[in-house]
């Protein structure tokens, strides 16, 4: 299989990029949609172009092996994938580059630079696929610090140890998606993870991020799947017990959890694994009207069936990834134990007392390859969900502004905040001088409520597009917090969340997390200004 080139500004690899007639087809879409965009292509410039200077620091010989002072290697690991860090990167402007990047391939080398950096005040931004959308792994620190170490554990990547009896795996953190799998499926086992960056991310990013995957109801987050964690900070080294539940005080695995390397390097962890999935169902559900589908979806997600996919999608957002008409709701369902025939039709009974059309009926599969069963509006969808982020950067390149963002909140107030978002973007669209089009979709669903996850397609001017999405991003997020939603259901915290999220935390939470960051991080190294407050020293 010939080797491909990941891109060092934009998403994935160079050779999936949006090119030819493929393009073609995406901007006359855009243009029946709004007919007075300017989609102007531009190219990203050469690495040669950035003015990035010689690194302020120099690693001990001891370290050098897996030490990079290339000047790609570190615009690569100077931004995440968000539309702003992507259009930034198209306009040459990337202003945040660490001085060096490390790739430990053992704990006992993380612990090494740790206690370097700790002695020469080098902030350290931990790094996996480098798929945050959020400023997570962006070295946007103040001159406070005498240098920036980007630390790639991607080195890490091994499945150590499989407990068969338990069904369970010891993982080293740095192991992206795919190649977790590849080490798993000799063995007949799957995390059964799949976020949309599942390609590019990894699992210490999974963890470190609370990340959402591939159910949409029952084990919807990484958390659902963690066993026990591994944890190298400044101050020591902490390993949490391997237990199915405990009830003995808070745990020491929900502190590092989410907490985005701010407290500490995740390297490995026992995950909770799963037989691969034999059979399986899928479904699409048309709603002409979308109210009544929000009504199904609850009635499903407070039925004890647990799809594995409950993904409803508004008619905008049906219309440009679906080929859909109407709203329309993706439904699966997948076992490896059993058939799963009368969960479908019990859950299919639940939508048509709503208002559910079917244009065909249910897909079975039963085989335990990859293929799983589904429809064709499912087809469609998953096709457009894999290119989104190719097709994200292909129109942001094109002066589009095409960004998301995603929330959860209780079934009661999803109508007020759906209504309080729509009209804070539409509003702050005007004030930038944007035409555009709001999405909603959920991506998970609960039993007290849902996760909205939000799209926005307008047509920006070029140069200021990233001004322009954060006057947006601000109005929907003062929107989401106002109305009694999260700042994020799956996307961590990052920088970028930083304002929000000090709203949502409880004052006295973060006087304690601040408290635990100077006992775990004393010299304040770890990803400063993610999630907490950079220390000061004195």
């Amino acid at each position: 299989m010939r080797h491909k080139t990941r891109s060092w500004w934009g998403w994935g690899n160079t050779e999936d990029a949006v090119v030819g007639a493929e393009r073609e087809a995406l901007s006359r879409r855009v243009s029946q949609l709004l007919p007075d965009a300017d989609l102007t292509p531009h190219s990203a410039p050469p690495v040669e172009a950035f003015d990035v200077g010689a690194s302020r620091i120099q690693a001990p010989s001891a370290l050098a092996p897996i030490v990079s002072e290339d000047v790609r290697d570190r615009l690569a690991h100077s931004h995440g994938q968000a539309f702003r860090d992507v259009v930034r990167a198209l306009l040459g402007k990337l202003p945040h580059v660490p001085d060096l990047v490390v790739r430990p391939t053992s704990e006992a080398e993380v612990i090494q630079v740790l206690d370097w950096c700790s002695d020469a005040h080098v902030a350290v931004i931990p790094f996996g696929g480098g798929s945050s959308v959020v400023g997570g792994v962006e070295p946007r620190v103040d001159g406070a610090y005498s240098g920036v170490v980007s630390l790639d554990l991607t080195s890490m990547d091994r499945v150590i140890e499989v407990d068969h009896i338990s069904r369970a795996a010891l993982v080293q953190a740095g192991v992206l998606g795919p190649h977790l799998e590849e080490q798993l499926r000799p063995r007949g086992y799957t995390l059964r993870f799949f976020p949309q960056s599942f390609e590019f991310s990894s699992l210490g990013g999974w963890l470190a991020t609370r990340a959402g995957g591939h159910f949409a109801t029952l084990l919807t987050h990484i958390d659902d799947l963690t066993e026990s964690l591994r944890v190298v900070t400044p101050a020591g080294v902490i390993q949490s017990r391997r237990l199915p539940a405990s009830g003995a005080g808070p745990s020491p695995d929900r502190l590092f959890l989410g907490s985005e390397g701010s407290l500490g390097v995740i390297t490995q962890a026992w995950v909770r694994l799963q037989d691969r999935p034999r059979w399986r169902a899928a479904a699409s559900v048309g709603f002409a009207d979308h109210d009544a589908g929000v009504q199904a979806v609850r009635a499903l997600s407070q039925s004890g069936l647990h799809p594995s996919n409950c993904r409803l999608l508004d008619p905008m957002e049906a219309f440009l990834n679906a080929d859909s008409p109407t709203a329309v709701l993706l439904l699966g369902f997948e076992s490896a134990d059993h058939p799963v025939h009368t969960w479908m039709e019990r859950a299919l009974e639940l939508c048509r007392d709503h208002g559910g059309t079917l244009a065909e009926p249910p897909r079975y599969t039963d085989t335990d390859t990859d293929r799983a069963a589904r429809s064709g509006a499912a087809d469609s969808w998953r096709s457009s969900f894999l290119r989104m982020p190719y097709q994200r950067d292909a129109l942001a390149a094109q002066g589009m502004i095409v960004e998301t963002f995603e929330t959860a909140c209780t079934w009661d107030r999803f109508d007020a905040l759906r209504a309080a978002v729509d009209e804070a973007a539409r509003d702050a669209m005007r004030q930038v001088g944007a035409t555009g089009v709001v999405t909603c979709r959920f991506t998970h669903v609960y039993p007290d409520g849902p996760a909205p996850y939000f799209g926005i397609y307008a047509a920006g001017a070029w140069g200021r597009t990233v001004e322009q999405w954060d006057e947006i991003k601000a109005a929907v997020s003062e929107a989401l917090i106002a109305c009694g939603g999260t700042i994020t259901h799956h996307h961590a915290v990052g920088r970028d969340h930083r304002p929000w999220y000090d709203q949502q935390r409880p004052d006295l939470f973060a006087a304690a997390l601040q408290a635990g960051k100077a006992a775990l991080d004393p010299a304040g190294i770890l990803n400063p200004g993610a999630v907490i407050d950079p220390l000061r020293r004195e």
